[in-house]
């Protein structure tokens, strides 16, 4: 965020508010551009349209907390803390009760520190690493990192193919609406994929 041009406190701000790496990452080139802001909105919408699911997948663990706590749960829920969550209680009957909050907020409230944290850091110290490093690299594949467990049917793994390819193909689409598109599109074959019942697990351990 500090190389492209923002400013230190905006930036620290950004991390703040704005509680998503992809998002962030998404809509940096739009800023730098000078893209319209609806854009870069929509942008971080369609970017951020997973935790509306992840949401919808953990409704009944949480209807019977108060609004302000389940808005309090719906920041600090991410990627990872939603993927352990349900690895360990997706199972279960009895829904709601103390020790499944206490899970949730115990990983969300870790993952929160750990990430503004870092992300802190990043912004403050990050100019004095040398460009040789190529630290760039590491968002990129630290993204990949998060996204390849999230592969283990198909139509998530068609939605992550098509976004894939199209951004590299309208590389060129000025303001850098090629990545809005893109992400539309991935979007959009993952739900119809869902909807075509298009949903056997992928195992990635076979060898091809």
């Amino acid at each position: 965020m500090v190389k492209v041009g923002m400013p230190v406190p905006l930036a620290l701000l950004m991390t703040m508010v704005v509680f998503a790496g992809s998002a962030q990452l998404a809509v940096l080139p739009l800023l730098v551009s000078g893209a319209p802001l609806p854009i870069v909105w929509v942008t971080a919408l369609l970017v951020n349209l997973r935790f509306v699911i992840f949401a919808a997948a953990m409704r009944t663990y949480f209807s019977q907390l108060t609004w302000k706590q389940r808005l309090f749960a719906g920041y600090l829920n991410g990627d990872v803390g939603f993927a352990l969550f349900l690895l360990r209680y997706a199972g279960v009957r009895e829904r709601g009760t103390t020790f499944q909050w206490g899970y949730f907020f115990g990983i969300a409230t870790v993952n929160w520190v750990s990430w503004q944290a870092a992300s802190v850091a990043g912004i403050l110290l990050g100019g004095l690493a040398p460009t040789e490093w190529g630290l760039e690299l590491a968002a990129v594949l630290a993204l990949v990192a998060v996204v390849v467990p999230m592969l283990s049917r198909v139509p998530v793994l068609l939605g992550v193919v098509v976004t894939a390819v199209l951004s590299v193909v309208t590389i060129h689409i000025p303001l850098k609406l090629g990545l809005l598109i893109s992400v539309l599109a991935g979007v959009l074959v993952a739900v119809v994929a869902e909807r075509s019942h298009v949903s056997e697990p992928v195992d990635l351990e076979q060898p091809a």
